[in-house]
């Protein structure tokens, strides 16, 4: 039998539907009217507080010139790209603006072309994550199955992270696609010239080793963590709760990894069209409808991770997943 994290069936009360949610765990229509509006004003300010939390810290960097500031760039780099990759999934299902010309503008060549996410490709592809977790158009589905994993495995994996090996596997799939002349990559490309170019023009060029080797090592680790916690070893499923974790949200993971209410993610995949500020909104929902159960809940990230990788180490062949693995900010590129 095939390893798994699904929880078992016992603990998935038969609840579905009250007055306020429906079998599939949606809100009704006047319910979900108020969680799915757009705060544009709000969100527009959160946009310009994630560019500050980035660029206004490297410039800072810049000015304080210290091997001491480079050296604290780099690690607050880490939550630097979460910041904007997160905003920029969030304009990927065209919930950031209510007005989708200034959504895909800030998604893109704000938010995804600066941290190398091919915004449009990963909307196709994210999209298909969507309607069918851990189906077969899964796109990421090597990432997530096979859990739980060997220490060993969940080693070898973070360690590629951590050295660049992972990201120097996106820069080859980028830099295919620049090849073929496809928009997307070229505009990306495009965007680091700006930023090599400005970093040059103020006499810091080291600011943008910085902000790459950052996005090469340190948010690789935390994407995939961030990742694994929301579906690793979950099943192909019509109930999200099959399909993706809860995990307790802390101020600390909230801070590092899971900005924005990402860490809400059963109330997103229950209902995509609602944007992040009313995640937690609806993850009461889920929780007073007695649909979400405090036994499925996770207490902590750690927890779920050390559940993860619990599995006795095979000899002789790897784990099954520990096979080629390729986001969905790369996938439609190549």
């Amino acid at each position: 039998m095939a390893s798994t994290m699904v929880p078992d069936r016992a603990l998935l009360p038969d609840v579905l539907p009250t007055d306020r949610l429906t079998a599939s765990a949606k809100p009704h229509a006047a319910i979900r009217h108020d969680l799915r509006n757009i705060d544009n004003g709000r969100n527009l300010l959160t946009v310009l507080g994630a560019l500050i939390q980035t660029f206004g810290l490297l410039a800072l960097v810049g000015v304080v010139n210290t091997w001491w500031a480079y050296l604290v760039g780099f690690v607050l780099m880490f939550r630097g790209h979460a910041l904007l990759n997160i905003l920029a999934h969030e304009a990927a299902h065209r919930l950031l603006f209510s007005n989708q010309t200034a959504n895909d503008f800030a998604g893109r060549w704000l938010l995804a072309y600066p941290s190398l996410q091919a915004m449009l490709a990963y909307r196709r592809a994210h999209f298909a994550h969507h309607r069918d977790e851990m189906g077969p158009k899964e796109p990421d589905l090597s990432l997530y199955q096979g859990y739980p994993i060997s220490q060993a495995s969940m080693r070898r994996k973070l360690t590629r992270d951590a050295i660049g090996i992972s990201a120097y596997k996106n820069l080859r799939v980028l830099g295919r696609a620049v090849a073929k002349g496809r928009t997307e990559a070229l505009q990306i490309i495009g965007v680091q010239a700006v930023l090599v170019g400005a970093c040059v023009v103020v006499q810091r060029p080291l600011l943008y080793l910085v902000w790459m080797a950052a996005w090469s090592t340190g948010w690789k680790v935390s994407n995939r963590l961030r990742a694994l916690a929301e579906h690793g070893g979950m099943a192909r499923s019509k109930d999200r709760r099959e399909t993706t974790h809860v995990i307790r949200q802390s101020r600390m993971a909230r801070f590092w990894m899971a900005p924005y209410h990402t860490g809400w993610h059963l109330a997103h995949h229950v209902d995509m069209g609602v944007p992040w500020r009313n995640l937690p909104k609806l993850h009461d929902e889920l929780v007073t409808s007695g649909w979400l159960v405090p036994e499925i809940e996770y207490p902590s990230y750690v927890s779920l991770w050390k559940a993860l990788a619990s599995a006795e180490e095979e000899s002789g062949r790897p784990a099954p997943a520990d096979r080629r693995e390729t986001t969905t900010s790369f996938l439609s590129l190549d």
